[in-house]
């Protein structure tokens, strides 16, 4: 499991959504990114080309980069899983999560609740607990990702969640545009435990939302700095509650799909850099 703290950059793979993993590499090189996400449908080019997840790690390793988070499972309780037809991306079986997380020597997996408005907490944790049994034989952390239109829609939600599991690598995501999204209530998210934090998503939003969040949510979203939502506040509670998570930039919008990807790496990177100057201000 690679070392990671606030001080080390993330590139989130969906910042360029349909990328392969050279151009998540390229990107987060020429933005002088310290580590890469990356999800199982990442790899599928390459292994057309016939190069397996040690030629993966290679290329990433040689770019001098690491793997924070294998994102994201959708596939760890019956729970979860969409109805017929309901999926809009492939669902990747969760021993394949663990198999890439190994091979590339990543960080952590990253979960959510996909499908679905409500949830059973107590089934929930039950399985989420079996998932963390699981990650834990492979020297892995599992952060949860909280999702507005989910059973799961808040940090304290999330924080309920994971503490019903009574396992110590249970972890929460926290991305900037989900918390806004879903209340945007700092003395909540005051309260968590800072340990408890595992990763982090930083992006931005308009104060006003789009008509459908799941589509704002993978479209929408803004570099920081762009928008509305209280960053350099948000960075400040981080710190105060003692947060040693990664700061991970996801920065989903559909304008990036066309361009360069070097690009995107240097913009999200100088965006994220900015906020976090000016957090460190007064």
């Amino acid at each position: 499991m690679p070392t990671l703290g606030p001080e080390h950059l993330v590139f989130n793979t969906t910042n360029i959504v349909g990328a392969g993993v050279r151009e998540i590499v390229t990107a987060a090189a020429a933005g002088g990114y310290d580590a890469i996400s990356i999800w199982p449908q990442d790899l599928y080019t390459v292994r057309e080309e016939g190069l397996g997840e040690a030629d993966v790690r290679k290329l990433i390793e040689d770019a001098g980069l690491v793997v924070a988070d294998v994102d994201c499972l959708l596939t760890w309780s019956e729970l979860v899983k969409p109805e017929p037809g309901q999926a809009m991306v492939e669902l990747v079986a969760e021993r394949e999560f663990f198999e890439i997380a190994e091979a590339l020597g990543a960080r952590s997996i990253n979960l959510t609740q996909g499908f679905g408005s409500e949830l059973d907490y107590d089934r929930a944790a039950e399985d989420l607990a079996r998932v963390c049994d699981r990650a834990a034989e492979h020297g892995l952390l599992v952060t949860y990702e909280f999702l507005p239109w989910t059973g799961v829609p808040n940090v304290a939600a999330a924080l309920d969640l994971i503490s019903r599991t009574g396992r110590n690598n249970a972890t929460i995501m926290f991305d900037s545009w989900h918390w806004f999204r879903g209340g945007a209530d700092l003395e909540m998210l005051r309260d968590i435990p800072g340990e408890k934090i595992g990763s982090t998503q930083w992006n931005d939003a308009p104060k006003d939302a789009w008509s459908s969040l799941p589509e704002e949510a993978m479209q929408g979203r803004l570099k920081p700095g762009e928008g509305d939502i209280p960053l350099i506040e948000l960075v400040r509670v981080l710190n105060e509650i003692g947060s040693r998570a990664p700061t991970g930039v996801e920065v989903i919008n559909a304008e990036h799909e066309t361009m360069d990807p070097a690009r995107v790496g240097r913009e999200t990177a100088a965006a994220m850099r900015r906020l976090l100057a000016e957090a460190q201000e007064h």
